[in-house]
């Protein structure tokens, strides 16, 4: 006989619990937001997490393909905006071109990916295949990592013009974007996740899917930190 489900309360509790194994305790983003990086390891960060920045339109449009619920289809299309820009506003994408100026990379240099590391790419390439092969509530599950993401931005927005004022400020409006658009985004994904794994088996897996994303983030991790380095 199976067990019994959680209550919601307590799946949700279970779900933000893996909070504690996020990248924001992650030596490299330890040393990326106590000040101590090098300017080449702040480049090195920055041109790596554009191939994540660019992936993940494409990991949504994944998801909407593979869901039949149109409901969720007109909320989660506006994530594929926020990346890729809609109308006046130029998006994720372009705001994160605009940090990698403002750290001194070359813009064709970025975009051209030279710099990107096997582990990063490898990372990256696993979530958006899961996106694509997933059943679409687990994909919806695997980006709840945005639980966690508005305090790391807030870490970045309140120490990074402190620690390093050579970076322009203009280049730290994506942290401050994010802020407000995942803990917006987050609100869906986790009312949806409640609803959608309603029994123990389920529950379990979706904590599953939950830690394959922070292990995808925490390996990207690991390979900055193989290349770049972090002092002792």
């Amino acid at each position: 006989m199976s067990e019994a489900p959680w209550s919601r309360s307590e799946f949700e509790a279970r779900l933000r619990a893996k909070g504690a194994g996020y990248h924001i305790h992650h030596p490299f983003n330890v040393m990326l937001n106590s000040g101590r990086a090098s300017a080449a390891q702040i480049r090195g960060w920055v041109a790596n997490r554009f191939y994540y920045q660019i992936s993940i339109p494409i990991k949504d449009a994944a998801i909407l393909s593979n869901c039949d619920d149109r409901t969720v289809r007109r909320e989660w299309i506006r994530r594929i905006h926020d990346h890729d820009g809609d109308g006046d506003d130029a998006g994720g994408i372009e705001a994160w071109l605009r940090l990698a100026d403002a750290v001194g990379l070359e813009r064709a240099r970025t975009e051209s990916l030279e710099d990107l590391l096997p582990g990063v790419r490898f990372a990256v390439d696993a979530y958006v295949n899961f996106a694509r092969r997933a059943p679409w509530p687990e994909a919806v599950c695997a980006s709840l990592t945005e639980m966690f993401a508005p305090q790391i931005h807030r870490q970045r927005l309140a120490g990074w013009p402190e620690h390093y004022p050579w970076i322009e400020r203009e280049g730290l409006r994506y942290f401050q974007n994010r802020v407000s658009q995942a803990s917006r985004d987050v609100e869906f994904a986790l009312a949806t996740t409640l609803a959608r794994f309603t029994t123990r088996t389920a529950q379990e897996r979706a904590l599953e899917v939950l830690q394959f994303k922070l292990d995808v983030l925490w390996q990207m991790n690991d390979a900055l930190q193989h290349r770049y380095g972090v002092p002792s």
